[in-house]
């Protein structure tokens, strides 16, 4: 039976070129990862608040060297897009930003993102989410781009609300973190927004 719609994006839409670079604005750039970034994301796992957001610690600079080539291979088989967000003057590693689940056939992926500690308060987030999202809806030409957080996670909230992710409801009990389970909030940013 055939279907009556066609699929957002096809095969190698994504992985048909490199993974590009992309311009984020004042001063901040995101770059294909390499291995030479183990270290600096090492060291950023050590820090407790990546411990309290997120769900994955990091041993060693092997373990994250893992990491990267996984992230490659994602993006060949478009199955996600990570990005380094860093520093455009001096390549310092500032935090990441990636697309997760994507769906091509549906031309729908969820949006994550964190940042170094030295990074933070100063509009990186926003900058690295904003511009990943602008990339995927009006230049690759994904639909829907879904962001979700813990509602305990204002810091991420204030990032969703400036990068016009509209907040659509409340998951409950949906994330499972070290300390529990959290209510999520999900936001969306979709094709025209």
């Amino acid at each position: 039976m055939p279907f009556l719609t066609r699929d957002v994006l096809t095969a190698g839409d994504l992985s048909r070129t490199a993974q590009p670079e992309i311009p984020a604005g004042d001063g901040v750039r995101l770059r294909p990862w390499r291995s030479g970034d183990a270290r600096a994301v090492h060291q950023a796992f050590q820090d407790p608040v990546m411990h309290r957001w997120h769900l994955r610690a990091a041993d060693s600079e092997e373990e994250v060297r893992g990491w990267i080539d996984d992230w490659h291979r994602d993006w060949r088989a478009e199955r996600g897009a990570q990005f380094a967000v860093v520093d455009e003057a001096s390549d310092a590693l500032l935090g990441r930003v990636a697309l997760r689940d994507i769906v091509p056939a549906d031309g729908t992926a969820e949006i994550a993102y964190w940042t170094v500690a030295a990074a933070r308060g100063r509009g990186v987030a926003a900058r690295a989410a904003d511009a990943l999202a602008h990339w995927a809806l009006d230049e690759i030409g994904f639909q829907r781009i879904e962001l979700t957080h813990s509602v305990a996670n204002e810091a991420s909230c204030r990032v969703a609300t400036r990068t016009r992710f509209t907040l659509e409801g409340t998951k409950r009990a949906a994330g499972l973190h070290a300390d529990g389970w959290h209510d999520m909030h999900l936001h969306a940013r979709v094709r025209g927004d």
